[in-house]
């Protein structure tokens, strides 16, 4: 094989140093001259004699482009180029063929195997040169556009990243915003609720106090009716027909039921002021002792206009299946908003349903766990902060309305802001969120859902309590 060389001499060039170029090639006469060439141009060769050398010498240091012979013993050119790009380390390495053969076919198989250029001998060295740097300038700007490429990857990453940053904060930001709302709505219905039970309060207890009064006084007129009759030898005809007119005798069998009906009255509105009060007087930044079944009556009291009986159709029904529960430690106020929501969902569940339209209450207290986490799967993640309390004991209440239910697909999303299937401006997506909160992060409890189409839906309430 012959090389031919300009004497010519090559500047050296400052953009080819640290360039490393490994030379295949059998013959040691052309490793020499292509190694001194290399060199002069600023380029670090390696050397190597044969196939296996050339392969151990790319694995230990990857070059950064390869001049390999195509005849040489045991393992031929093909067969290296082959082997380098079956190798995910090596495969990115181009390879110049230098090659005495000149058929196309040869040429063929030769870019088929990888190769990225192929030189024919005898060559030229500038041939050579700009050929290497051709390929060395191919290979950096694939860098380059690798490197631009992963970078703008990188920065649409964080760019999606800040969106959803912004997002969950816009989003938080929200929850917030309602959650102070939903507070002073309820501040201001307790403000409300107090002022007209106020109202409410001091003409009912002067008509409480007056019917006993009442029911003296027409005692004390009908003893004396019973008198004159009895004593009054001669009936007047004037007297008489009043007597008839307005029907004595049934006025004076009637007045009993009639007085009792009026104190029956008078002792329900006393009980719905009394109630009226207690809602009212709840105070949500302080943690006392609560009766759960009292919040739950004095919530559905104040429901009462959206479960009565209307014209087109009969009211709702509830049922209470209350067990006897202690006493337990809770914000009242809170707990009050979470039955609200609960009932509210509850009732919008059912007002387009036929009847009959229930909501069965449930209560008990359990010491351990395993009947809540038994059942279904939690629709949604739950933390019990004092779950590894072991004198801990739990109150259960169950809200189960008979309605349509919904799909696993609504159960998993129920509890997540702004989540919502009502119309659009009858429900914010909040209500079931800020329950969720309120019982597992204030109270340490746990809150689930338990649906299924056409079944109606059951919302799980856990209260954490220490027994005493």
């Amino acid at each position: 094989m012959y090389l031919l060389v300009n004497p010519q001499m090559y500047n050296h060039q400052e953009s080819n140093l640290k360039k490393t170029i490994l030379v295949v090639d059998d013959t040691p006469d052309n490793l020499r001259l292509l190694s001194t060439m290399l060199t002069e141009q600023g380029y670090k060769v390696r050397q190597a004699l044969n196939g296996q050398i050339a392969l151990t010498t790319v694995q230990k240091v990857a070059p950064d482009l390869i001049l390999l012979d195509i005849n040489m013993p045991q393992m031929n050119g093909y067969e290296i180029c082959q082997q380098l790009k079956g190798d995910a380390q090596t495969k990115e390495i181009p390879v110049i063929f230098i090659s005495a053969l000149d058929d196309v076919l040869d040429k063929v198989k030769a870019f088929r195997m990888g190769g990225a250029d192929y030189i024919t001998k005898p060559f030229q060295a500038e041939e050579v040169i700009a050929r290497i740097e051709n390929q060395l300038s191919i290979q950096m700007l694939s860098q380059q556009l690798k490197e631009q490429n992963t970078q703008l990857q990188q920065s649409e990453t964080r760019e999606r990243e800040k969106a959803n940053q912004l997002e969950l904060a816009l989003a938080e930001l929200k929850r917030t915003q309602f959650q102070l709302i939903q507070a002073e709505k309820m501040s201001s219905l307790g403000q409300m609720v107090a002022g007209v039970a106020h109202e409410i309060n001091n003409p009912v207890s002067f008509i409480a106090g007056n019917l006993t009064c009442a029911r003296q006084y027409f005692q004390d007129l009908v003893r004396l009716i019973q008198i004159y009759q009895e004593n009054c030898l001669h009936s007047i005809p004037e007297i008489q027909d009043m007597v008839e007119e307005i029907e004595l005798e049934f006025i004076m069998e009637d007045w009993e039921k009639l007085m009792s009906s009026m104190e029956v009255g008078v002792e329900r509105i006393c009980q719905i002021v009394q109630s009226l009060q207690i809602f009212s007087k709840q105070n949500g930044t302080q943690r006392k002792p609560v009766d759960i079944h009292e919040l739950i009556d004095n919530t559905l009291l104040i429901l009462q206009h959206r479960l009565r009986k209307e014209k087109d159709s009969d009211g709702i029904k509830v049922i209470k299946n209350y067990t006897q529960l202690p006493k337990i430690t809770a914000y009242p106020s809170q707990l009050n908003q979470v039955f609200m929501n609960l009932f509210n969902n509850a009732i919008d569940a059912l007002e387009n349903q036929p009847c009959p339209r229930l909501i069965t209450i449930r209560t008990e207290v359990i010491s351990e766990l395993f009947g809540l986490d038994n059942e279904v799967e939690q629709p949604r993640k739950t933390h019990n902060l004092k779950s590894q309390i072991q004198n801990l004991s739990y109150v259960i209440i169950r809200i189960i309305d008979n309605g349509c239910g919904m799909d696993e697909d609504v159960q998993n999303k129920i509890f997540d802001p702004f989540f919502t299937t009502k119309p659009v401006g009858k429900g914010t997506g909040l209500g079931l969120s800020i329950s969720y909160q309120i019982v597992v992060d204030k109270h340490g409890g746990q809150m689930k859902c338990n649906s299924a189409m056409g079944q109606g839906t059951e919302f799980v309430i856990e209260l954490p309590f220490e027994p005493h």
